[in-house]
């Protein structure tokens, strides 16, 4: 590799895990040389990805690279057949490890929505019941989306300045292991593909709308590639890597963009996209809902370390997440297909530590939220303002 920068190495690493894993490579608008190189050679050895992650470990100090390329040597060694448990795969990958959340934490969630939620049938019957209420027609998903998305721009020019020329194109798709999914294509642009084979309800709407774009994925992207690679020529930010810390870190900021602008100022503008479509919100009642729920959300971690740590069937955890995270049958399931996809087995945790992490780092302060947009945040960093 003489001659090549670390961050040209970098990237050469990362686009050859992809050849092994289509997918791993969330996005890529680097030297299209580089791309063109990889594509043309054989796939490497998995056992040469270990030593390349290696050799760069080596080189680097303490820092957002170094912690990159750790996650990195991490997958590779998965490929090479290196044996370590799931959790140890995680936390290798993204710096957090995973954890069992106690039920009893479940069972008081539970309780805090039968208030919310009174009437006949189970809580889980009453929750999905309380969801499918506000259920888009999917014939409408394309529209309300494009309108909640513009909204949710001019909001987030509160938050922070986007570069001129960034957009956005949505996109509907089918038989994919997710709701929704931002094609960053650089050059400031995205493609948002939403998935209407599940039912989308009116919160969800909002939720993945402003989670895939403003102030989420879609903004992160363009504010780090505007900030980073235009302005201080960080060709590693030209990469995005799905076994890495940055995904944590992504998705945190993802995780937290829809709490920022529905429990703000603009949530009725927001909510008044779905009342203009017949689609009666109770955007106040909803976000109740939603926090009650929130704690329920680390069933999906247990329900991970269940099915790749404890040998729990599909079966079993599917019901564990019907049960505690009162996932719908059809939810659930989707899930578990989530769960066993090369590209996403342990990224789950991602969403829920990373939206913990990134809440106590901003904790109220604008500014705080500006810097996960524009800033190489790391892991640590979150770690360290939580403590």
């Amino acid at each position: 590799m003489a001659g090549l920068s670390t961050a040209e190495r970098y990237l050469l690493l990362g686009l050859r895990i992809d050849r092994h894993v289509d997918g791993m490579v969330d996005a890529y608008f680097g030297p299209p040389e580089l791309a063109a190189q990889v594509s043309e050679e054989p796939p490497a050895e998995p056992t040469s990805l270990v030593a390349g992650a290696d050799e760069l470990l080596d080189e680097l100090d303490d820092g957002w690279l170094r912690d990159q390329i750790a996650g990195l040597r991490t997958f590779a060694g998965v490929l090479a057949g290196e044996s370590r448990s799931y959790p140890d795969e995680v936390e290798g990958c993204y710096g957090v490890r995973p954890i069992h959340t106690d039920e009893s934490v479940f069972a008081a969630a539970h309780e805090r929505l039968e208030e919310l939620l009174p009437g006949d049938g189970s809580l889980a019957e009453r929750y999905e019941g309380w969801r499918k209420s506000t259920l888009v027609p999917p014939e409408q998903v394309e529209r309300l989306t494009k309108a909640v998305i513009e909204e949710a721009r001019a909001a987030t020019g509160g938050l922070v300045d986007l570069p001129s020329g960034e957009g956005i194109a949505v996109e509907i798709v089918h038989d994919v292991p997710w709701l929704a999914f931002n094609h960053y294509l650089g050059d400031l642009r995205s493609r948002i593909s939403v998935n209407v084979d599940l039912s989308i309800s009116g919160l969800d709407l909002l939720q993945l709308a402003i989670h895939e774009t403003y102030p989420g994925h879609h903004a992160e992207r363009c504010c780090k590639e505007h900030a980073l690679v235009r302005g201080q020529g960080l060709l590693e930010e030209t990469i995005v890597l799905v076994p890495a810390p940055q995904s944590l870190v992504s998705e945190g900021i993802a995780e937290l963009a829809p709490t920022l602008l529905l429990e703000g100022e603009h949530g009725p503008a927001l909510a008044a996209v779905l009342h203009d479509a017949g689609i009666e919100l109770d955007l106040a009642h909803a976000l109740a809902v939603e926090d009650a729920r929130e704690p329920c959300r680390g069933a999906e971690v247990n329900a991970a370390l269940l099915f790749h740590e404890g040998g729990a069937s599909e079966e079993e955890t599917r019901a564990y997440l019907e049960r505690w995270a009162l996932l719908s049958p059809e939810i659930a399931a989707h899930l578990i297909r989530f769960l066993k996809e090369p590209t996403s087995r342990t990224y789950l945790i991602t969403y829920s530590a990373g939206r913990e992490l990134c809440r106590s780092f901003v904790d109220g302060r604008p500014e705080r939220f500006r810097r996960l947009l524009s800033e190489q945040v790391r892991v640590g960093d979150l770690l360290a303002a939580r403590a």
